[in-house]
């Protein structure tokens, strides 16, 4: 199962750039208190980021191999149009990455 031995934790060029961290670490807090064990995760798993109609953000979690199934978490988090919209964490045996699409190999 993907996120279950962590070793380290990073984060990419892109993704350190465009968002702040307190993004990254949301990202990370997802995965550990809502997403582990509540089912089998992939390797990569997609965030989407999102403006609620109050111009807060929220973030849609979904999976490639579960493309009918999603969870969107609100956030106390204004949301900043100069962000991109999504990112993926990508599992390489233990060694985690936040990433943006155009990084991914």
């Amino acid at each position: 199962m993907a996120f279950a031995n962590t070793k380290r934790r990073y984060a990419s060029f892109g993704t350190v750039e465009s968002i702040p961290g307190d993004i990254i670490d949301l990202f990370w807090y997802l995965i550990d208190n809502d997403l582990k064990g509540a089912f089998p995760l992939s390797t990569v798993l997609n965030f989407e980021l999102i403006q609620t109609p109050k111009g807060q953000l929220s973030v849609r979690f979904s999976q490639d191999d579960m493309p009918e199934f999603s969870i969107l978490f609100d956030t106390s988090y204004g949301f900043d149009r100069r962000w991109p919209r999504l990112f993926h964490a990508v599992d390489n045996t233990g060694r985690e990455t936040i990433t943006t699409p155009a990084e991914m190999i």
